[in-house]
């Protein structure tokens, strides 16, 4: 795959007059070129319906006077720019004008309204999907050159149209139960992944081809043979923060395949006109997807006439100039980390988009300079040193034993709150835990009192806990600090202040956690709670028992401030260490205009400029001596000294991203 992409969006209504009456070859080329951009997704057909070349099955935009298709893509291969294809899946709105007996109806709230200024869904059980083979066998057989294949809104979702319903009914299914509604709703999309792919590989068997729901999810191994690389969609204006994407990337690099990250040039979401995301910005986000091991694609919007927005690009090149520069050490790298996340999604219990342990966890382990990857209950977790069970990872009897066989491999574990109990919550199935377990806290909130050395020193006195936790008594290591319970719980009938009961000056006989030499956990959750309260003095707990617990493991030791990001990655003969510095804000949100009226949106995340990092000093511990340390790719040597198996150095104070190459 290429690093620097575009999906060039060109979602246009059919009530648009002269479409790409301004394309012109020579201004497209220019802009691309100027923008350093290799490769650029086209449409070949929209969510309006319409089509972008000339169709058999479906619509040509009806004020499109030429093949678009064909003249964008001889543009770009004449100067060296690949050019994947997009059609549109789950989202036609031509077709369910046509057909409304087709559209996809959820069981769970009112949807495809003729009334509503959005595009509407089509159910894969109809004619629908024959009818969406045919335009992808199209543009394979008249469009050979195309370098890929996007498949858009791909919602894998039950649905209860007139076909669904018949079709359940026939196979003895209840289309009134969610299990049966949920097993049929899996077939029906297992046959449109089967079709589809091998729609589009029917005249290139090497045809990449990609299916978009907006997410990867987590154990959803089954459909992975339809993918030929993935594309993790996260703009962090859009909704998804800028926290997202280490997540995404940190458990889809281990899937096995080339990945990339999908950030847009808006200030919003996808589908804006005229929304311009800062430079600074966009230089981060890039920056983020390398040190994350992915190559980068930016979302864009092309207007109606066919003309490339000078601006956009003018953004956009100021990005991928520097990514193009620092390919060379992103390309075949592979995650460094010996700490793996074990996520809480299991196929018991599947979620969309997070687990709020999960995200606590990881936004710890980003401001603390841990790396670390996402693993599932499925893949091996043999190459990792530690494993973390973020508040909720309730596990099987199987899933039991593969724990307890990492930990006779010698690796450690850290966990906290329900983490390692049944599904029912009520006992730990982990064997020879470090503490008596006598069930969960009456109190919310209680309050803890940290040992001193797992806190900054102005921690010396109970903090509260947000959310309960597990009573606990620590047998055997260190205790982790004493629980302190409230007066009582905050009711109507008996309250106090303004929020909760302050605490009993006299600590229970319970432990707020315990940590041996193989095993860390806190008694409540702690990761769901920094997620929820983004409280510091708890960030400061978790990361100071964290660091004591992995001692001299800890891979990165540095002076960045938590603002700033770590990753390290590996190549043949060479380790990189990213290094990101950015200050996010949130800016915007909702203003009450009197009598229930709001307007605006929600706050949303925003890199304004970039300021300078400080110096920072790094201390790195690698499996092997190093033998050069050098900023990259300015060629700069930086003194370094090998030490007890560690190696230091300082990096001098940089702007955005900067790349150190450990030379081994």
């Amino acid at each position: 795959m290429r690093f620097r992409q575009v999906h060039l969006d060109f979602h246009t209504s059919p009530f648009i007059p002269e479409i790409g009456k301004n394309f012109d070859k020579k201004q497209w080329q220019e802009t691309l070129k100027k923008a350093e951009v290799d490769s650029i997704t086209l449409f070949a057909t929209c969510h309006h319906g319409c089509a972008y070349y000339n169709t058999k099955f479906g619509n040509r935009h009806p004020h499109l006077e030429f093949d678009l298709l064909r003249a964008q893509m001889d543009a770009c291969h004449e100067i060296g720019i690949a050019t994947p294809v997009y059609l549109t899946g789950g989202a036609n709105d031509w077709f369910f004008n046509l057909h409304p007996e087709w559209s996809y109806r959820s069981p769970y709230y009112q949807n495809n309204s003729p009334l509503e200024p959005a595009f509407k869904r089509m159910c894969f059980n109809s004619p629908y999907l024959d009818l969406l083979c045919g335009q992808i066998r199209e543009v394979v057989e008249n469009y050979p050159d195309a370098n890929g294949i996007f498949l858009d809104i791909i919602l894998r979702e039950e649905c209860c149209c007139a076909n669904c319903v018949k079709s359940m009914l026939e196979e003895g299914l209840d289309a009134q139960n969610p299990a049966d509604r949920k097993a049929f709703a899996e077939r029906i999309f297992m046959e449109y992944y089967r079709r589809t792919t091998e729609t589009a590989k029917s005249v290139n068997p090497d045809m990449p081809v990609f299916h978009n729901s907006g997410h990867v999810s987590i154990n959803d191994h089954g459909i992975l043979p339809y993918f030929s690389h993935l594309e993790l969609e996260s703009l962090p204006t859009g909704g998804w923060g800028y926290d997202h994407y280490p997540m995404s990337a940190a458990y889809c690099r281990n899937l096995g395949k080339e990945y990339l990250g999908m950030t847009g040039k808006f200030h919003t979401c996808w589908g804006e006109f005229g929304g311009l995301k800062s430079p600074e910005a966009l230089r981060y986000e890039c920056a983020a997807m390398l040190a994350q091991g992915s190559k980068c694609s930016i979302g864009d919007q092309l207007h109606p006439s066919g003309k490339l927005d000078e601006s956009t690009y003018e953004i956009i090149g100021s990005a991928y100039r520097e990514v193009k520069a620092k390919e060379p050490w992103c390309e075949n790298a592979v995650s460094a980390a010996k700490l793996a996340i074990l996520s809480s999604v299991l196929p018991e219990r599947p979620v969309w988009r997070e687990m709020p342990g999960d995200s606590g966890a990881s936004r710890i382990l980003l401001e603390s300079h841990i790396p670390f990857d996402i693993v599932d209950f499925s893949m091996d977790w043999s190459r990792y040193s530690y494993l973390l069970l973020a508040d909720d990872v309730r596990i099987t009897p199987e899933l039991a034993q593969k724990v307890e066989t990492f930990r006779a491999n010698g690796g450690k574990l850290i966990f906290s709150n329900k983490s390692g109990m049944d599904f029912d919550g009520k006992a730990f199935l982990l064997k020879d835990l470090p503490f008596a377990h006598e069930g969960e806290s009456p109190f919310t909130p209680d309050y803890i009192k940290v040992e001193s050395d797992l806190v900054p020193e102005y921690v010396k006195t109970p903090f509260v806990m947000y959310q309960n936790g597990e009573r606990i008594k620590a047998l055997d290591g260190k205790s982790l600090g004493k629980v302190y319970d409230p007066y009582f719980n905050r009711t109507y009938a008996h309250y106090s202040s303004h929020q909760h009961t302050p605490y009993i000056d006299e600590p229970t006989q319970y432990d707020c956690g315990v940590m041996t030499a193989d095993m860390l956990y806190f008694s409540h959750p702690v990761f769901s709670s920094y997620r929820s309260y983004g409280a510091v003095v708890l960030k400061g707990f978790i990361a100071g028992a964290i660091r004591k617990f992995m001692g001299d493991d800890l891979q990165i030791v540095t002076t960045m401030p938590s603002q700033g990001r770590m990753t390290l990655t590996k190549q043949t003969d060479r380790y990189v260490l990213h290094a990101l510095y950015a200050n996010t804000i949130l800016r915007g949100g909702k203003v009450d205009m009197g009598n229930w009226n709001f307007v605006g949106r929600d706050p949303i995340e925003i890199i304004d400029e970039l300021n300078p990092s400080p110096a920072v000093r790094c201390s790195l511990k690698l499996d092997q001596p190093v033998l050069s340390v050098r900023i990259v790719p300015e060629n700069i040597d930086l003194p370094f000294r090998n030490e007890n198996g560690r190696v230091e150095f300082e990096i001098p104070s940089f702007i955005c991203h900067r790349m150190i190459e450990l030379q081994i």
